[in-house]
């Protein structure tokens, strides 16, 4: 098959590239921008670890197409601390309230939960826990990462997922 050509807005930077129509976005997204946050699990789209946000929605980049980014605002882990280095209220519940452990899952918890915290900031503890189900951890036992998320929700700073301007 023929290369593709494709343009993707990525933590805010403009991307140009040719890729092969079937190169999964999470593999662009680590061998081409070196963005190795994004973490690949079980390659099913059932652990989560890949999770990234696309024009704003949690998807699981190991079962989408780079190609069919193009045209498309993607952000990664990277992309969610502030310009500044400064941490994202979601990433800082995550260290205060030891929501990881050894860190493998932890990037796709962290999209995950920013994108959900931007379409329902006052959560109760049951839709925090039917948003995480989908990410799955095997350090943590998730009590540290359902306080992680309550503190973000309780926290007035609570970010909607990053724009371009913002990234």
């Amino acid at each position: 098959m023929t290369d593709l050509d494709i343009e993707v807005r990525i933590n805010g930077a403009r991307h140009r590239d040719r890729v092969p129509p079937r190169l999964t976005l999470a593999d662009y997204l680590r061998e081409r921008c070196g963005l190795t946050g994004t973490h690949l699990g079980c390659e099913h789209g059932v652990c989560g670890a890949c999770t990234v946000l696309v024009d704003g929605a949690a998807v699981r980049s190991c079962l989408m197409f780079a190609v069919q980014a193009d045209g498309s605002e993607v952000t990664t882990v990277e992309g969610i601390a502030e310009p500044d280095g400064e941490l994202s209220p979601v990433q800082a519940a995550f260290r205060d309230e030891h929501g990881l452990q050894c860190g493998f899952c932890t990037p796709g918890f962290i999209v995950t939960v920013t994108a959900f915290l931007a379409e329902n900031p006052h959560p109760t503890d049951a839709e925090i826990r039917e948003a995480i189900s989908g990410n799955l951890c095997r350090c943590t036992g998730y009590q540290g990462i359902i306080r992680a998320v309550r503190a973000a929700a309780d926290s007035n700073h609570t970010a909607a997922a990053p724009t371009a301007q913002q990234a």
